[in-house]
């Protein structure tokens, strides 16, 4: 790339840099937005129905978007994928660590647990998965 190609792509860059951080402060400026929004429906909405159909939507999205990806790109999808849902880690030992009951100690290491056997079985059938893809040897 030419000096002056990067020079715009670094100039774009700290403009959308820039709005990013004119739309943090304008959303801290505003701190009840959702409980106004909420509001303005006359409290109809329950939040729990609105959580619930944000989980059906992701269930819906997550499945076209791994059905729609190719067959050859099912190994990174699937490590990467793994590497996301291991973030549940950091809310298992949260639980874990700021426990306020026995209950919450409890579920908390059930967590841990079941969050260590995914990324383990994960990691595991992706090396499997690659091993698929080696010259093997005559």
């Amino acid at each position: 790339m030419d000096q002056t190609a990067l020079d715009k792509a670094l100039q774009q860059l700290d403009q959308a840099a820039a709005a990013v951080k004119l739309a943090v402060q304008d959303m801290a400026a505003q701190p009840g937005a959702a409980e106004a929004a909420h509001a303005l429906s006359g409290g109809v909405i329950d939040p729990f129905v609105f959580r619930f159909a944000i989980f059906v939507l992701a269930i819906f999205v997550g499945y076209y978007v791994v059905w729609s990806v190719t067959p050859a790109l099912h190994t990174p999808l699937m490590a990467v994928t793994n590497a996301i849902s291991s973030v549940i880690v950091v809310g298992a030992l949260l639980a874990v660590g700021i426990a306020a009951s026995g209950a919450a100690t409890g579920f908390g290491f059930v967590a841990l647990v079941l969050v260590s056997v995914n990324i383990f079985g994960g990691f595991l059938v992706t090396q499997r998965m690659l091993a698929m893809y080696k010259k093997k040897e005559k």
